[in-house]
């Protein structure tokens, strides 16, 4: 919703469940079919309703994706609240239904002020036109129209809202990522500065000692190595931490993608990682990476349910990642390379991983201990 269309399929979806409607219009295409107007006004009765059908549609169709500017919205709007009474007051009562349409226009595209006036403005002018042809068929549309006008206003509200969310969740994805980058480079700077200012230091210090003292510059440079290593594991292990994916950030992006590809998702909100290991933690957090991945591109699933479950066990206590799909669980006849390297990444957290089809679908199973070994026992 609020997304212009990006495939051919989507395209189809959204022509559908805006065209689909259209088959209200069977009343005026009657008229015009049965001979009841001259050909003069035959013919102009035609093109005036495929003109407005164009409209009607241009209008409801980018509302969906990328909306008009407001005056061109106005401007189309205008030349629908033309026709409609024109058509309507020249060629009868069959013609009365455009105003339902004209109701939705204006619902789903116009400004809520310019709603609150236009809808009830259009049941008015419907009417009165209605008294000249069919006062009982215009009186029954009255209600009609208003109600549809302003449960239009509420599908419109809703996509701005959902084009609103959008960005702004843009917006805050791209400050994180700013902030990300700024957070490791300062601990990058608190992390190398001392180091790099003491081997610049001591560098210079070994150059003056070099001609005269050869040993104490040579502890000098047995230093600079001690301290280049040591601040080279500092950085892998600063660089290893930030790699290292979060269940919780996982769960979140499960949520998102799983949603954008249009499958129904059950995903737990905050789980609870007291005393979970951070390798464990990682391990199960590419588990969900993985199996997600799988499900979006190749199960072709409608529905997918995560749980984190823990349970005790003979060994301990774990925790229980559970994934399933009702989709078929791709192509592939064996374990892919995904699943194979994601079994190895379990099995050096301590865990284990099972993943095949079930009645319905397709099931991952991933278990890590719930505690470091140390913690594990009676006394824990």
């Amino acid at each position: 919703m609020g997304r212009p269309p990006t495939s051919r399929r989507g395209l189809l979806a959204k022509s559908l469940w805006i065209g689909v409607w259209l088959v209200f219009l069977s009343s005026p295409v009657e008229d015009l079919a049965l001979g009841n107007h001259s050909t003069a006004a035959t013919a102009a009765g035609s093109c005036g309703l495929a003109v407005f059908v164009g409209i009607y549609l241009a209008l409801v169709f980018r509302n969906i994706g990328r909306p008009f500017s407001r005056g061109v919205v106005f401007g189309l709007g205008g030349v629908l609240g033309i026709l409609a009474p024109v058509l309507a007051y020249t060629l009868g009562s069959a013609w009365l239904g455009l105003f339902v349409y004209l109701a939705v226009a204006y619902g789903a595209t116009l400004p809520l002020r310019a709603t609150y006036w236009a809808v009830p403005a259009s049941a008015l002018v419907m009417y009165l036109i209605g008294l000249r042809s069919d006062e009982q068929e215009a009186r029954g549309l009255v209600v009609l129209v208003v109600l549809i006008g302003f449960a239009m206003t509420g599908v419109g509200q809703l996509v701005r809202t959902t084009i609103e969310l959008r960005k702004a969740r843009a917006t805050v994805a791209q400050l994180a990522a700013n902030e990300e980058r700024l957070r490791l480079a300062r601990d990058l700077h608190d992390l190398l500065g001392h180091s790099l200012s003491l081997i610049t230091l001591k560098s210079e210090l070994a150059g003056r000692m070099l001609p005269g003292d050869p040993e104490r510059a040579a502890r000098q440079v047995a230093d600079i190595e001690q301290v280049s290593r040591q601040a080279l594991v500092d950085v892998r292990e600063a660089v290893t931490g930030y790699r290292r994916p979060r269940l919780a950030a996982e769960l979140a992006g499960a949520q998102v993608a799983l949603t954008a590809a249009g499958v129904v998702a059950e995903v737990p909100a905050d789980p609870d990682l007291t005393g979970v290991p951070e390798e464990a933690e990682s391990a199960l957090a590419w588990a969900l990476r993985e199996a997600v991945t799988n499900v979006v591109r190749h199960s072709g699933a409608g529905r997918c349910a995560v749980r984190l479950l823990r349970q005790e066990t003979l060994d301990g206590p774990v925790l229980e990642l559970t994934v399933e799909d009702n989709g078929s669980g791709g192509s592939g006849t064996g374990p892919g390379n995904g699943l194979t390297g994601l079994t190895e990444r379990l099995q050096k957290a301590g865990g284990t991983l099972r993943a095949g089809r079930v009645r319905q679908g397709f099931r991952l199973v991933a278990r890590v201990p719930a505690a470091r070994p140390a913690d594990v026992g009676s006394g824990a």
